[in-house]
């Protein structure tokens, strides 16, 4: 045990402020200005562009080549990724812990995080290459070593090891460890949950998830990619829905509820007093760490996820990230936090939440047994999406690492994980979750500066061409 707080304190520690505190939050935010500044602002002056050609061209028949996945089947798949706890559990916390004005910061990072991940793709799209069994592969390890050069292979590596390690955290025990929380909740709001049977609930949640889990990873990319694309419309309709129902009913504490997220952006204290611990560094660092766990602009990893969409050229489906962007952090969360905010919840700041607030905030409305019960759905659907897309990044980079034979050992400690996050305590979940996540984004940031003007390139020669703006 003092070998387990002793690792435990590293993590919530030092390595933790190095990782997110001095390289992610400077990064994401200097860097994602610089970005926007040398592509001319893509993610605004041609904000309508990407929107007609992602989201108007979604529902259109698309098919996709030998080892590709269509253009959809890549968004959703990085979105299943994307849009889950970071969404609904992430949001919660950013506002718990760093109060109301985190929203405001949560909002700045997205509008970086546009162009942040839309880079990620572009080369993503230009340094993929055809592995062993014809599948198109990519993503920053492949546009670091080929667009580097060989002598920062060492880099590419170094991505990929923290990508994998972050696939157990912020990809498997995270969202494992929301599903079995928001179930035993659910059976709560029913009857009552005793030590033991929260315990069995865990076990049993834990096995269950891991065979659905193993039948879908185990076969490949184009099963993924099939699931995500029926999961991910579905269930973001169904949570948009019934969020602006509740909003609609308190509408009256909508302005209020703008008021508090800019009044305490810059003066926290102003609201919550020194009692609850919530000064200006914390809101900040809530707001812009929480963005990046439900979008994950800069960290690297959707781009391995569009690295095999069959589509036309790189700026064609680095569109998809300035789309994926807006609907997983400005819509969503933006969502879920007038939610809780409007709805007037009591709020225990300072305190981590699980999905207690956002089901609170709906049971103004719906009562507390649907609430609980539709979470518990909600959180399910989007959390079991996020593990496929994220079992698909381990997958990439163990095979980038080691190669195709590695994989299946991967993925089968992968699928012995899941059980581990839903019987693991929750506060040990997200702290793997989070350090990891900033650590994988350290060599994503070198590559992306360093191959900033490619993206450059790219984007003047797709915007010169009247052809591609019709």
């Amino acid at each position: 045990m003092e070998i387990f707080d002793t690792i435990l304190g590293f993590l919530k520690g030092p390595l933790n402020d190095f990782a997110w505190m001095y390289t992610f939050l400077p990064c994401a935010i200097l860097g994602g200005l610089f970005l926007t500044i040398r592509n001319g602002g893509v993610q605004f002056l041609h904000f309508g562009h990407a929107m007609k050609n992602t989201v108007g061209k979604m529902f259109q028949k698309q098919e996709a080549g030998e080892g590709a996945v269509t253009p959809l089947q890549a968004v959703t798949t990085a979105l299943a990724a994307t849009v889950g706890t970071g969404n609904i559990v992430g949001t919660s916390q950013a506002i718990a812990l760093g109060g109301y004005g985190a929203v405001l910061w949560l909002w700045l990072a997205a509008l970086v995080g546009m162009v942040i991940k839309y880079s990620e793709i572009v080369l993503a799209i230009k340094y993929r290459e055809r592995d062993a069994k014809g599948d198109w592969v990519g993503g920053p390890m492949y546009y670091i070593s080929k667009g580097l050069g060989k002598n920062w292979r060492w880099l590419a590596a170094l991505f990929a090891v923290f990508a994998a390690l972050a696939s157990f955290g912020i990809g498997n025990m995270s969202q494992v460890n929301s599903i079995t929380g928001s179930v035993i909740g659910a059976c709560a709001a029913f009857t009552e949950v005793s030590s033991g049977m929260e315990l069995a609930l865990k076990w049993i949640m834990g096995i269950l998830l891991a065979i659905l889990v193993a039948v879908i990873l185990l076969g490949g990319i184009k099963r993924i990619g099939a699931v995500t694309e029926k999961l991910i419309p579905f269930m973001s309709v169904f949570y948009i829905l019934f969020t602006l129902i509740v909003i609609g009913f308190h509408i009256g504490s909508v302005p209020d509820a703008f008021v508090k997220i800019f009044s305490t952006a810059f003066t926290p204290q102003a609201m919550f007093g020194a009692a609850t611990g919530i000064v200006l560094k914390q809101t900040i660092i809530w707001g812009l760490r929480r963005s990046a766990f439900s979008n994950e602009a800069g960290l690297g990893s959707a781009a391995i996820a569009h690295a095999a969409a069959d589509t036309k050229g790189p700026v064609n489906q680095g569109l998809y990230g300035i789309f994926e962007v807006f609907v997983d952090t400005i819509v969503i969360c933006t969502l879920t936090a007038l939610t809780i905010i409007a709805s007037g919840v009591a709020i225990d700041f300072g305190v981590k939440p699980g999905s207690e607030l956002i089901t609170a905030a709906l049971a103004t409305v719906f009562g507390d047994k649907f609430a609980a019960l539709f979470i518990a759905i909600a959180l399910a659907l989007f959390a079991f999406s996020t593990v496929l897309g994220w079992s698909l990044y381990g997958t990439r980079c163990i095979q980038y690492l080691f190669g195709h034979r590695a994989v299946r050992v991967f993925q089968v400690i992968f699928i012995l994980v899941v059980v581990v996050g839903c019987v693991s305590p929750l506060e040990f979940v997200w702290d793997v979750a989070d350090t990891f996540n900033g650590l994988m984004a350290i060599p994503n940031f070198i590559g992306l500066f360093a191959l900033s003007g490619v993206v450059a390139m790219e984007t003047r020669n797709y915007f010169s061409d009247k052809n591609n703006l019709r």
